[in-house]
């Protein structure tokens, strides 16, 4: 905070809020926006390094990511918010080949960088992908920052935060579809995938001529049940995270109450049997990486206190498998390519020590990766 020049005088940004004591004194909790603060005194510390030791520092990183997402059986990583510079990287790294998982890359920028350069970073190849744009309409549900259609329960006075606004939002879905790429928009709370959703409809009317769009909503965790059936309709995807589920769930009812957490909460299977596609994730670093986790919870719902959250939004196996592979792959416009073991497609296949379609649940999470493919390559074998 010292370092940000953070003090009570500090302005707060739209969207976000410096929660201070009763004396008016910043307590050093950010939500949202404000956080921004923090990540201005991060860059300046940044350009006081040389360029090779930030390039070092990001090699550095790649490694150790690729080496944990290997261990834990990912072949194919989302990376949901790259900048420009980021991404210049990456391609430096495809282009020596040493990018060890394949890479499918959201843009996050402004839509004045946007303007000027999305054209040239449509880039789609085995190992780099980009050709989606990632944005913010709310905020988490669990600093009360996600956007609700009501107050929260245990905070009345708040209905949470807009941190993008809809003109914005708008703006940069109409260059997504204009130079070809998907939009990928983080909406958490009921009113966030409301207002989110309206905006994609708006502007896919705009663009008639325009068919499988394939927009996504990032987490999609709580919805208003006269919003379910409109992810299907619109061809929106629900890019969710089941082990959010199982982490959030011993508080979700603190923030929304009982009615409004069984309606509409992590709601899996309403989804599914409304006809619209559910792919899952993890949402690493704020979750383990670890798909098997990721997996049990959308098959159990189960908390580590060992009772379930709402179990009739429970997925069946074989629909948890494929929101972890074909759903993950349609969802990136890669179905021809991956999620499923198919002559022509990539060979990139996980090798599991138990049948997790078949063994009692509880068995689940003692399953190891034995052995992850690449491309028909073993990229690691388990000692």
């Amino acid at each position: 905070m010292q370092l940000a020049g953070i003090s009570k005088r500090t302005s707060v940004p739209a969207g976000g809020q410096i929660v201070k004591d009763d004396q008016g004194r910043p307590i050093g909790v950010f939500r949202e926006t404000a956080e921004d603060l923090l990540y201005n005194a991060l860059e300046t510390t940044r350009k006081s390094r040389t360029s090779r030791q930030i390039e070092s520092e990001r090699e550095k990183a790649v490694e150790l990511a690729t080496k944990e997402c290997l261990e834990k059986g990912v072949t194919s990583f989302q990376d949901a918010g790259a900048t420009f510079e980021v991404i210049d990287f990456y391609q430096k790294l495809a282009s020596e080949e040493k990018l060890g998982v394949r890479l499918w890359v959201m843009i996050n920028e402004d839509n004045d960088q946007l303007e000027t350069k999305l054209a040239k970073y449509r880039i789609i190849g085995k190992r780099l992908t980009v050709r989606a744009v990632k944005t913010y309409i709310d905020g988490a549900l669990g600093a009360h920052g996600a956007w609700l259609l009501e107050p929260y329960n245990d905070m009345p006075q708040s209905s949470g935060m807009l941190v993008t606004p809809i003109e914005l939002i708008t703006r940069t879905a109409q260059l997504a579809i204009n130079h070809g790429f998907q939009l990928c928009t983080h909406a958490i709370g009921d009113k966030g995938n409301r207002v989110i959703l309206n905006i994609y409809e708006k502007v896919f009317g705009e663009y008639p001529h325009k068919k499988d769009l394939r927009f996504r909503v990032e987490h999609a965790q709580h919805l208003d049940p006269d919003d379910i059936l409109r992810f299907s309709k619109l061809g929106v995807i629900a890019s969710m995270q089941g082990i959010h589920c199982t982490s959030d769930g011993p508080w979700v009812e603190k923030r929304l109450g009982e009615k409004r957490s069984k309606e509409g909460a992590y709601a899996w299977r309403k989804l599914i049997d409304s006809g619209a596609v559910v792919s899952n994730g993890t949402d690493t670093p704020v979750e383990d990486v670890d798909p098997i986790k990721g997996f049990h919870a959308l098959v159990t719902r189960r908390m580590n206190s060992k009772k379930t959250f709402y179990p009739g939004q429970k997925m069946t196996r074989e629909e948890a498998l494929r929101a972890y592979t074909l759903n993950a792959a349609y969802a990136a416009f890669e179905e021809n390519l991956k999620g499923s073991l198919a002559p022509g497609k990539l060979a990139d296949i996980v090798v599991l020590s138990k049948d997790i379609l078949t063994v009692p649940d509880d068995e689940i999470l003692e399953a190891e990766v034995l052995y992850t493919i690449v491309g028909g390559k073993i990229a690691h074998q388990k000692k």
